[in-house]
């Protein structure tokens, strides 16, 4: 007797359709690489994670997302041992994304980041926001001013002092699937937010204010233009619990928390 296959929804040959979360898993997985690869790194890849490495600090851009479950504690051991491997010659933080919860990781040396939920938004017109629209960013000098709005913004301290490029490198620029935009006051820019579109979805790739811009509805504006750039698409992005409340207020709604790790190397 034949016994027919039956998926698991996380095999490397499926369709991206096949589910959401397996759109995402891919679609974040691309970003890293984008990132990474634009700036020199390591980026590696098989059918249960990808890998990116700048080989220096570039906080959560640096990482490892899982692509499917491991089966079992002692198979999720052996792949740590091998993504801390491959990650040993660099330093910096190191992050590992996974959509399942793992063992414990802090015997290793590794601290636990929480459990940042995965937000999804079907296709739709998106929320009014009245006032100035966010500038697109062209030019190296202006993804310059973008990196330093998020590096300051967040804060991201593994990458202070700011150093131009070394989160945002030029040559992701010329990636299709990336935009950036910044919001300015007095000729200043306060906010920064970038889009990251791949595997059928519109993904909300940060989105940060500075504390002189807050409250003037910044964000909003950033949240209201990534949807109108794509309506037709469904979007996605991993939001703190901070933000949450908004990303809620503009129609996203949560699938799944994540389970995050880092290790300082």
């Amino acid at each position: 007797m034949t016994t027919a296959y039956l998926a698991t929804g996380w095999e490397p040959d499926l369709a991206d359709g096949d589910s959401l979360c397996l759109r995402w898993l891919r679609h974040w997985s691309a970003q890293l690489a984008a990132f990474a690869g634009a700036a020199g790194g390591l980026v590696t890849s098989d059918e249960r994670y990808l890998l990116a490495d700048y080989g220096r600090p570039a906080s959560f851009f640096n990482g490892a997302v899982l692509l499917a479950p491991c089966g079992g504690d002692t198979a999720f051991f052996d792949l740590v041992d091998e993504i801390e491997r491959r990650a040993a010659r660099g330093s910096g933080d190191f992050y590992l994304w996974s959509l399942w919860p793992t063992p414990d990781l802090r015997g290793r040396g590794w601290e636990l980041d929480g459990h940042p939920p995965l937000m999804v938004r079907p296709p739709g017109s998106p929320p009014a926001a009245a006032g100035p629209t966010p500038d697109r960013v062209r030019s190296a000098t202006d993804l310059a001013a973008w990196e330093r709005v998020v590096v300051e913004g967040y804060p991201v301290p593994d990458l202070q002092p700011f150093r131009r490029g070394a989160l945002a490198a030029p040559a992701l620029l010329d990636d299709p699937r990336l935009r950036f935009w910044t919001s300015a006051v007095g000729g200043t820019p306060v906010t920064a937010s970038a889009q990251f579109v791949a595997h059928g979805v519109a993904g909300f790739s940060m989105a940060v204010t500075l504390p002189a811009g807050r409250r003037a509805g910044h964000w909003w504006r950033h949240v209201q233009l990534r949807l109108a750039t794509e309506p037709d698409l469904w979007h996605v992005g991993v939001f703190s619990d901070f933000s949450r409340t908004g990303a809620e207020r503009a129609g996203f709604l949560p699938v799944i928390r994540h389970t995050l790790w880092h290790r300082t190397r």
